[in-house]
């Protein structure tokens, strides 16, 4: 088994002479962080198509989909705290199971669906900015738009971590203030005796699903809006006391966006008929606009979401480039994504590296603008970390036979079997009800990954070949 020994926390400098990742992140940080990376992208674009499988009862999915990730996060919390080391779910496949070819593609798979998460949230940025100020633009224009976007989001990150996480401190506050405005307004129409709640427990579901089924698909969409607590992990580094903080937020964190994906989901079916909500692309601004029709607030909604799913863009952005900034200290992809500026202290070739896909991936989306790309490419993402997940929950039960030096967090014995179940359900075709077009995309993308491992692994025996 490969064994990677974590650096210490004290250290100024990484493996080659590298200088290590700087430790900002206290328990405020690492919360809205969290809070940050899990609001966003989801909830604002995808209610409305929730509801559209299973009626009015769009709660359910979103309340399975928070036990499935709760679950999962404890699985997660044992590992980060006994490896409190950037890479995340790549870096424990790989200490449980030592095969360079599995950790290459948990590593790509993860980073595809940061990036895939990141391209979608780009898109959706550009039309709500569009829709915000009124604009009458093509496609192009909105591909321009999202492409200078995320040239912005570069910046951002390569600028510092710590810019990077109070920006971060910015957008949740605003993506938070917009959830709160939709509950708030909808419970003022619900007082005053407008709602409908009959619907809140109504299924309704296509012709050809079962109900449980349309749960399971719904489920498996929904779960795109509980993805994020992941990608804390990987700033395992650059957290302070990463063993005794990370448990209280992450559960906090998920405690959190739980509550508040519940509450809106029902809030939103209860103002809105399941129909017209799941017809419209923007179903959160739908629901302030019939709760209060006229309140100068369902204006700013296009604007609210617009700096939503900004946040979702640049915490992806950021776990992407850190994952392959740990993959690549640890030997495991190229070093020279290990690169780290000198000055700011910030994994640099792995930034732009990671900019440069999403910039081809929003591209390339955005070729075919009628199609459902915020669903889809989310599905994909959800397809790609639940499979992710199965591998994490087994891994954890791989590691117990290694004792840890310090105290960690520890998932039981049940947790983690549950936790294996439960993804390989979301992720099999026949139990998920997944639109092929989702393993089509991940087809693509592994495929992808592979071939880069071939050639990675090409260059290695050729550089030791001319070594000896």
């Amino acid at each position: 088994m490969s064994q990677i020994t974590p650096p210490s926390p004290t250290e100024e400098s990484s493996g080659g002479g590298e200088p290590s990742l700087k430790q900002v992140m206290g328990p405020g940080l690492l919360l809205l962080f969290i809070v940050g990376d899990i609001l966003g992208t989801g909830i604002y674009a995808l209610t409305g198509e929730i509801a559209g499988e299973v009626g009015g009862a769009a709660w359910l999915p979103f309340a399975v989909a928070f036990a499935v990730a709760l679950i999962t996060a404890c699985s997660y919390l044992e590992l980060v705290t006994k490896y409190p080391q950037a890479a995340g779910a790549a870096l424990y496949v790989h200490k449980a199971f030592g095969k360079h070819l599995l950790t290459f593609l948990v590593c790509f798979a993860v980073m595809c669906s940061g990036i895939t998460s990141a391209s979608a949230a780009s898109r959706a940025f550009a039309a709500n900015l569009a829709t915000g100020f009124g604009l009458d633009v093509g496609n192009g224009v909105i591909l321009l738009i999202a492409l200078a976007f995320m040239l912005l989001v570069l910046a951002v990150n390569l600028r510092g971590v710590g810019e990077s996480v109070k920006i971060n401190v910015l957008l949740t506050a605003v993506e938070l203030s917009g959830l709160l405005i939709v509950i708030l307004v909808s419970l003022y129409f619900i007082l005053g005796g407008n709602a409908d709640f009959s619907r809140v427990v109504t299924f309704e579901t296509a012709s050809d699903k079962s109900v449980f089924l349309a749960v399971s698909t719904a489920t498996s969409l929904a779960f795109f809006a509980m993805v994020g607590f992941e990608d804390s992990v990987n700033m395992a580094e650059e957290t302070k006391n990463p063993a005794r903080i990370f448990p209280r937020m992450m559960f906090t964190g998920l405690g959190i966006t739980g509550l508040i994906y519940v509450l809106v989901s029902i809030c939103a079916v209860a103002v809105v008929p399941v129909g017209q909500l799941s017809d419209s692309e923007t179903p959160l601004a739908t629901v302030v606009q019939t709760a209060a029709p006229g309140f100068p607030i369902s204006d700013l909604l296009p604007f609210i979401s617009m700096f939503a799913v900004a946040n979702s863009a640049l915490i992806n952005m950021l776990m992407a480039s850190r994952l392959l900034y740990g993959m690549g200290k640890q030997g495991v992809l190229p070093s020279f994504l290990a690169k780290v500026h000198p000055g700011r202290r910030t994994p640099q070739a792995a930034i732009v590296f990671t900019t440069v896909i999403a910039l081809g991936l929003i591209t390339f989306v955005s070729l075919s603008p009628d199609s459902p790309v915020v669903s889809l490419l989310g599905g994909t993402t959800s397809l790609l970390l639940l499979a992710v997940f199965a591998l994490v929950n087994v891994s954890v039960l791989v590691l117990r036979r290694e004792s840890a030096a310090t105290e960690h967090f520890s998932a039981g014995r049940v947790l983690p079997v549950v936790g294996v179940v439960t993804c390989v359900y979301l992720v099999l075709p026949w139990s998920s009800g997944r639109p092929s077009g989702q393993y089509e995309i991940a087809g693509v993308l592994l495929a992808l990954g592979l071939i880069l491992w071939v050639l990675t692994w090409y260059a290695r025996r050729k550089e030791n070949a001319d070594a000896g």
